[in-house]
């Protein structure tokens, strides 16, 4: 019989193991769609619903303590609502919050809920099938990626941190992100 303590370091091996398969497999599809000269946007998972190629998709990864830096960001350069459904219509550019599930999630779970109801305030969020843990971050990594990849159809994909704040005082960028 196996301790917690190893039963636990199963399921961790398992979790990256089931997570590398999965991001392997969306870059051998993309890989084999783009051989055919078909965009992965364009795939038969699409249901043939053809999506515009973007130019990039933002994940900012945080955590379910890090509202404080969430807010922050939504008022300083992430635009909101309306500003950001045009963003992304327009300019072809996604930014979601990236975070994955609690460790006792179900309808009892008080952070679950909080994330819910965030989301449902700004649907700006990408909930992700992965256990959040300072140990499981490289795993969140690749499950995002994945994510996106089998998502949309970009021509960058782009990771950044909660506690970053990106300059939009530059012309070129300023004009893309504030000015439709």
């Amino acid at each position: 019989m196996l301790s917690q303590a190893q039963t636990r370091e199963v399921v961790i091996a398992l979790d990256r193991t089931i997570s590398d398969i999965e991001m392997r497999l969306a870059a051998a599809r993309a890989a084999q769609m783009r051989n055919q000269g078909v965009s992965p946007s364009d795939s038969a998972a699409d249901h043939g619903n053809m999506r515009p190629r973007l130019l990039f998709v933002m994940g900012i990864m945080t955590t379910f303590g890090n509202r404080r830096r969430r807010d922050s960001i939504r008022k300083t350069w992430m635009p909101q609502g309306e500003r950001l459904r045009r963003l992304e219509k327009d300019k072809g550019i996604v930014m979601r919050f990236v975070i994955g599930r609690s460790a006792n999630p179900g309808p009892d779970s008080e952070v679950e809920r909080a994330m819910d109801a965030e989301d449902k305030e700004y649907n700006d969020i990408l909930r992700l099938n992965h256990v959040e843990g300072q140990d499981r971050l490289p795993l969140k990594i690749q499950m995002f990626l994945s994510s996106v990849l089998s998502t949309w159809d970009a021509d960058f994909y782009v990771k950044v941190d909660d506690d970053v704040h990106v300059n939009i005082g530059m012309p070129t960028l300023h004009r893309t992100l504030c000015c439709w």
